[in-house]
């Protein structure tokens, strides 16, 4: 039999990670989940740590897993990508400064107005062109800085999280772009430091290092690693490692970026995040005023886009209940929603009450109270209500998206995770009026594997890449129905979301 070329991409998100092996064959792209684990953030004191060091050991696993299915078979290269806004700061000789924070931690709560103090809000958007979200990593940092500089004067390197990764793979440090362009710490027109404005904060520049696009290799595999995992030293290549960057190099649309794209994306999962692809950022003051985020892509791209929170609430409301000694599948759960009544009560999905609430449930009735609303009676009522909500808030999303870009977007492209979820895609497709389109489902891991394929000269770029996951992973389209009622739940959902 003739050997396949393995790419290996370490997809690790907030709740899970897993290692997902991609090759090309003569009928398109193959996909195979190798190995899956659960990730999750861990209270420590008075901070909510990831446990970076479990994870290691979870790729680690992985890999020798895939060293065993794939002998006689070429394993090329791994990739690793990551959420984004959390870091970790390196000292000297490669010692990392504590463990990473996770961004539901507490520590920049109320940040933004001392923060605006040291530099102008309208100053640090014209630089950076990002949203404003207390736990982006130039606040991270700055909260850092007041409440223990010394870790700062420590520091050497500053690593994004799967920039880590990748180091503890074959010991080279870099900055990957796309989730650099998270941090509020990079001019996307220039794709460099916005050394300006980090200065003013008193954070030292000198630990920001080289930034490096998606595709590009940086090093093999440490051979003392090789030699543990029973690996050859096979090419560590940086995809698109911002998560959603991956996820949006996997949409299966046949165009290049637009300057007036008549397609949007939502990649859906713990966050939904809505947005269109460019050719190039749109800094300006209604994108400000709106809050909209400038974010790398691929191929240099930009993803303008805004963070939407979506199965999270799910998630917390049925982690609640199974606590209280009532456990839910995701099937029932969706069951329940669907025998519920239509357009009840609604909550902004981004308010701050349901970013960290010690309990979901509660939080949202509270919300829904204080809006003088009824709240939601039992669970199937609860999960239409974040269903719903959700759905309201993407239709909101892509009107301002098309009134900052002057476009006319006609469907949606749902990718991620959040696609299983049939209800959620039939109610996006209803409240906005627009066909929805789903799949992959894996699209985060293809975009990883898709670019390492590109730095490999496998694929010539996205554009055949895109083509290849149309052709081979299943789509499923819903057209807008059940329309009744959804404009005057809009209208009573702006007065409560900005």
């Amino acid at each position: 039999m003739n050997s396949k070329k393995i790419f290996l991409a370490v997809d690790l998100g907030a709740s899970s990670g897993r290692l997902i092996a991609g090759s090309l064959s003569s009928t398109g792209f193959e996909l195979e989940e190798i190995h899956r684990f659960p990730n999750q953030g861990v209270r420590a004191g008075n901070r909510l740590l990831w446990d970076w060091l479990g994870l290691w050991q979870h790729i680690k696993d992985a890999l020798r897993i895939a060293e065993n299915r794939f002998k006689g078979d070429e394993i090329v290269s791994v990739g690793v990508d990551t959420w984004g806004v959390d870091f970790s700061l390196m000292g000297k000789d490669g010692d990392v400064i504590g463990s990473p924070i996770c961004y539901r931690d507490s520590q920049t709560q109320g940040i933004f107005e001392e923060a605006f103090k040291v530099c102008r809000r309208e100053e640090i958007f014209d630089r950076t062109g990002l949203q404003f979200i207390e736990f982006n990593s130039l606040f991270q940092l700055y909260a850092i800085k007041k409440r223990n500089p010394e870790l700062l004067d420590q520091a050497e390197r500053f690593l994004m999280m799967p920039d880590l990764f990748h180091w503890l793979l074959c010991g080279e440090m870099t900055n990957e772009s796309t989730d650099a362009s998270t941090s509020q710490l990079i001019d996307p027109r220039t794709i460099d430091w916005a050394s300006d404005v980090i200065e003013k904060f008193g954070i030292p520049t000198e630990i920001f290092g080289e930034i490096v696009q998606p595709g590009t290799s940086i090093g093999k595999l440490r051979p003392e690693l090789a030699d543990e995992l029973g690996l050859p030293q096979i090419q560590v290549v940086v995809p698109a490692s911002h998560d959603t960057a991956s996820a949006v190099a996997a949409v299966p649309v046949q165009s290049e970026a637009l300057p007036t794209p008549n397609w949007c994306y939502v990649s859906s999962g713990t966050w939904s995040c809505v947005g269109v692809e460019l050719q190039s950022p749109r800094i300006n003051q209604v994108v400000g005023d709106l809050n909209f985020t400038n974010e790398g892509g691929v191929e240099g791209t930009t993803r303008l886009l805004k963070n939407v929170a979506g199965m999270w609430l799910v998630q917390e409301c049925r982690r609640i209940w199974e606590r209280e000694g009532r456990e839910f599948d995701w099937e029932n759960l969706v069951r329940l929603a669907e025998d519920s009544p239509r357009l009840g009560s609604h909550v902004p999905p981004d308010h701050p009450e349901l970013m960290a609430p010690a309990n979901m449930p509660q939080a949202i009735a509270s919300i829904c109270e204080a809006t003088g609303q009824t709240p939601p009676a039992d669970e199937g009522q609860m999960i239409r209500c974040t269903l719903e909500s959700i759905s309201l808030r993407y239709r909101m999303v892509l009107e301002w998206l098309e009134q900052i870009t002057e476009a006319s977007i006609d469907r949606i492209h749902i990718v991620g995770g959040g696609t299983q979820n049939r209800l959620l895609n039939q109610l996006a497709a209803d409240a906005s009026g627009r066909e929805v389109i789903t799949g992959p489902i894996e699209a985060t891991a293809i975009g990883n594997l898709m670019m390492q394929m590109v730095g490999a000269g496998e694929l010539a770029n996205v554009t055949e890449g895109r083509q290849m996951v149309a052709n081979n992973f299943p789509l499923e389209t819903y057209e807008p129905g059940n329309e009744d009622g959804w404009d005057e739940a809009y209208e009573k959902f702006k007065k409560i979301a900005d």
